[in-house]
């Protein structure tokens, strides 16, 4: 049996702040939709790539962070916590190599919104592990997987305070006075605390000095700075003028806290130690940079992140003769209508900075030493909520086009590098909709339809920027690629007006007026999105994506009565066929449009709700149609010397007394030589029809085989081409993209994994299915 490998996973970051953590072993970890999902960050050797996705909550993932490994070691890969909309938060731990799952933490009534955890090394027991979780019901559960150790925990809240909680007793009480005294420094925050990060301060070739750094951040748009110092118990002590000897000095009250590790009291004394100004929006994200191990030990740079709604990322570092927190470098997104950034971290080594925004992405700059400059990384992208349809490439499979709910149209492609390396990346988003996108249908190499909530179906057309581009990148003679008879008469790109949702064509006289006469007018609110063109040798930064690689809509199709739901294309590209949402028989039927004049042809009956999903034959002969009806309809092309009857006529279907789904039949495909063809349906099975005009003498419609996949299969699809002589291989996918391989052989075997089911199943030559 031939083994199957992932080559490519393309997803976006869920939209929530602290989704991402960049652990000290070099990976990212982030939630997407409902996996906890690993991340290879672009570094000299290694290009961007998605690793691994798993997945075990059973709602959006809300948080995640790695586990911190204290003292700071080289060996940090301990394991991470997430936490989900399922009121749960799950411990990941590496056993054999592998990420899974070690423990599910459940005593929250809400989402868990925020966790932090810390695997601390004690002389008596050894490791001991924290995790903190932090939830909608308005509490914060501690968990500890051993009873040793006293960690302390801080936690930014909605009453514009901080609350530092250290743990003293089994019922791990121990609030900081309540943080309710007006003399108290941590309650100065003016507004929701959104952020906080907690460091040990070390220093090079010194012993710790104990001291901690808490760096907090609010809707306020201010960062601040505390220092928790440690104190004697003598220390904490103040003594009036009176009671002062002459060699003592007059000491301000500090205010301070105590509490008992083992039998040794401890006092720390709490300051403000600076407020940062430099953002113009909410922050959502703090971060100190890493410990750094400098050969002679480990020691705590002073360099603090920052990521903010206002779409932009501030380094700062305090100056070296004054000692004053000072913005060193500035980094953000510039183009596109978007929101700004949830969160930002660093690399173990800090030259490196990501952060993850609204739109799903990662935008990744690294220092480069030669130049002196933070310099834009390519980065792994993909869609940040549920994708809808994909489709290949038709002239070739060089590329795959994806859809989405998330209102863009995402197109993938391979990077072939100078070392021969070819890495799968997101190299244009030809489609940024207002809606949301359900369908789509390419109709030619350079052309696609797509269809939304809406009751249009448009069609977009590539620009010559992109195509030059896609020849770059992928390694394809641009020369012999616009010689093509599809690829004439491009304009230069696309743009979007303001508060509009057509992509308008740019020709390369309108850039010269554009850069001649833009000028924003200071209140504009919605800025028109300019088309610059760009040479790319590497794939697209998340800015290009959203500026520079649209592709301009060529026509607007108006026929159905409601939303559109579904969309497909004959072989030849002259065809193309579209359904939308329907309770009635009068919105039911399916339209098909000429793809040369955009005319309408006919409309095809037969159904009475919904169709889900349509496919062409391979020849273009025949359309088959699945419905939310519980049926399927087959439809026969006329013959060329026949113009006088419709281009499509119905030869077969089922009804409601011979269907043999029980539920809706959510997809459909063809075997590569037409003669059989699959649906897929909600009823957990998948069933193998022969051609019914194959079949000889009047036989009942009945399913040649019938496969129950233990779950509702949504998807279902077979290759174009034979890959065995006398095999079939089909791939269905069922609901939350578990998977489903179906290759055919003589005897039914059957190998269940834990992501899906694998099938064999013989087909003889010309015979149906046993």
């Amino acid at each position: 049996m031939t083994a199957i490998e992932t080559c490519y996973i393309s997803t976006g970051c869920n939209r929530t702040p602290h989704c991402a953590d960049w652990g000290l072993n070099g990976l990212i970890c982030f939630g997407s939709c409902r996996s906890v999902t690993v991340y290879q960050p672009e570094e000299e050797t290694k290009s961007a790539k998605i690793l691994q996705t798993h997945v075990h909550h059973k709602d959006r993932v809300n948080c995640v962070t790695w586990i911190k490994k204290l003292p700071v070691s080289e060996s940090n890969a301990v394991g991470l916590v997430s936490g989900s909309v399922d009121n749960t938060a799950i411990v990941w731990k590496y056993m054999d190599g592998k990420l899974k799952p070690a423990a599910t933490l459940k005593n929250h009534t809400g989402p868990v919104n925020g966790v932090a955890a810390m695997c601390l090394q004690t002389s008596t027991v050894g490791m001991t592990t924290y995790v903190a979780t932090s939830s909608a019901d308005s509490t914060v559960n501690l968990w500890k997987q051993e009873n040793e150790g006293v960690p302390m925990l801080a936690c930014g809240c909605d009453d514009q305070k901080i609350h530092i909680f250290i743990e003293q007793s089994e019922k791990n009480i121990k609030l900081f006075d309540n943080i309710s005294l007006k003399n108290n420094v941590s309650s100065r925050n003016e507004d929701w605390i959104r952020a906080i990060d907690l460091q040990l301060m070390c220093f090079k070739n010194q012993q710790d000095t104990g001291d901690i750094i808490l760096a907090s951040a609010a809707q306020d748009f201010f960062i601040r700075i505390w220092r928790f110092s440690r104190r004697s118990v003598e220390d904490n002590i103040v003594k009036t003028v009176k009671e002062l000897s002459l060699d003592e000095e007059i000491k301000m009250k500090e205010n301070t806290f105590q509490f008992k590790i083992g039998e040794e009291t401890v006092v720390y004394a709490v300051s403000l130690e600076s407020v940062l100004s430099g953002h113009e929006n909410w922050i959502y994200s703090v971060k100190w940079q890493p410990p750094v191990n400098s050969g002679s030990g480990w020691h705590q740079p002073m360099h603090l992140l920052s990521a903010s709604m206002d779409k932009t990322m501030i380094l700062w570092k305090p100056d070296k003769e004054s000692g004053v927190w000072v913005e060193e470098v500035r980094v953000g997104e510039v183009g596109g209508n978007t929101l700004g950034f949830y969160g930002g971290m660093f690399s173990p080594d800090g030259l490196s900075i990501m952060a993850h925004g609204y739109q799903g992405a990662f935008h990744h700059w690294a220092f480069t030493k030669s130049k002196g400059t933070w310099e834009p990384q390519v980065t792994a992208s993909g869609h940040f909520d549920v994708v809808c349809d994909v489709e290949w490439d038709k002239g070739g499979g060089q590329y795959l086009v994806s859809l989405s709910v998330d209102q863009t149209t995402r197109l993938h492609a391979p990077w072939k590098q100078s070392n021969g390396q070819a890495d799968w990346y997101e190299i244009a988003r030809p489609q940024v909709h207002g809606y949301d996108l359900q369908c789509l249908a390419l109709i030619n190499r350079y052309k696609f339809a797509s269809g939304a909530d809406e009751k249009v179906i448009r069609s977009f057309d590539a620009p010559k920027n992109f195509i030059e581009n896609f020849c770059s990148i992928c390694g394809i003679s641009l020369e012999a690629e616009l010689q093509k008879e599809e690829a004439q008469n491009r304009p230069a790109g696309a743009s979007v007006p303001a508060l509009g949702l057509s992509n308008k064509a740019v020709y390369s006289g309108d850039i010269e007026k554009i850069n001649r006469n833009i000028e924003q007018h200071p209140n504009d609110q919605y800025p028109e999105v300019y088309f610059t063109p760009v040479a790319l040798q590497t794939p697209p930064t998340e800015e290009h994506l959203l500026q520079n690689t649209l592709w301009p809509e060529t026509q607007k199709l108006y026929g159905h009565g409601y939303e559109i739901f579904a969309l497909a294309c004959d072989t030849e590209g002259k065809i193309l066929a579209s359904s939308c949402k329907a309770s009635k028989v009068d919105f039911a039927g399916v339209i098909l449009w000429d793809t040369t004049t955009w005319n309408q042809i006919c409309t095809l009956e037969g159904h009475t709700l919904t169709v889900t999903q349509m496919a062409f034959s391979h020849n273009g002969n025949y359309l088959l149609t699945v419905s939310r009806d519980r049926t399927w309809m087959l439809y026969r092309k006329r013959d060329e010397n026949d113009q006088n009857e419709s281009l499509f006529t119905r030869i077969s279907g089922t009804n409601k007394s011979n269907t043999a789904h029980t539920r809706i039949i959510w997809s459909c495909a063809w075997s590569h030589d037409d003669k059989y063809f699959l649906t897929a349906s909600r009823d957990k099975k998948v069933m193998v029809w022969l051609r019914p005009d194959l079949s000889s003498g009047d036989i009942p419609l009945k399913p040649q085989s019938v496969i129950d996949v233990g779950d509702a299969a949504t998807a279902i699809h077979l290759p174009p081409v034979a890959c065995y002589a006398d095999k079939y291989v089909n791939s269905t996918f069922l609901s939350y993209t578990t998977a489903i391989h179906l290759p055919k052989s003589t005897n039914v075997k059957i190998k269940r994994e834990k992501k899906g089911v694998l099938y064999m199943v013989k087909l003889l030559k010309d015979t149906p299915l046993l």
